[in-house]
């Protein structure tokens, strides 16, 4: 008689068990890297309140597929949904946001001086010098965008960045390269380079 009525106790908690398992595994996969997500998110899409709900939306989409993660590399899971998530919001809200990003006007840059002493003076030139940088990179074309922000900023390696962006390492380098270069051009000419 006992057995009989641990059976239907048992079945009950097995499925709530079930679901605490997901929102525990949720918790324990996603949120240490919701930070990450964030960051990856604005630079995509450009806003704050754009990424915020990209990262909601993202968040929804990890906590369904959460059964569907093999215990690989949490953060590069997360920031694949989060990416994924972003294009698919950017397509629906901007879309050509998307399609023209190679038509912004040059980045006005100024040469900065390096003092070894920190002064006022100094602390708003590497101010300035910072938001050139952010706005060199808004510049870029999405795909050398996004991985060079899961490199620099995110701090991802190669094989994470391939694994994201769903593109072989070489092609992952090749856009570094690009990216890297164009940046470089902007920050120092004051405008994208012509290739």
């Amino acid at each position: 008689m006992d057995s009989v009525a641990v059976c239907p106790t048992r079945s009950a908690t097995t499925s709530s068990v079930s679901s605490g398992d997901a929102n525990a595994r949720f918790r324990s996969v996603v949120l240490p890297h919701l930070d990450g997500a964030y960051a990856l998110a604005r630079w995509l899409t450009g806003s704050r309140a754009d990424s915020e709900d990209v990262v909601q939306d993202a968040c929804l989409r990890a906590l369904r597929g959460i059964g569907n993660f093999s215990n690989g590399n949490a953060r590069a899971w997360v920031l694949t949904i989060v990416r994924h998530t972003a294009y698919s919001w950017l397509h629906k809200n901007r879309p050509a946001a998307v399609v023209l990003v190679e038509d912004f006007e040059a980045v006005n840059c100024t040469q900065s001086i390096e003092l070894d002493v920190e002064t006022p003076e100094t602390a708003l030139i590497a101010q300035d010098d910072a938001t050139l940088l952010e706005a060199a990179i808004a510049t870029l074309p999405a795909p050398l965008r996004e991985t060079v922000v899961l490199r620099e900023v995110q701090e991802l390696s190669y094989r994470e960045i391939a694994e994201v962006t769903g593109v072989p390492i070489g092609t992952v380098m090749s856009r570094l390269a690009r990216a890297r270069g164009r940046i470089i051009s902007i920050m120092t000419t004051g405008g994208p380079r012509q290739n």
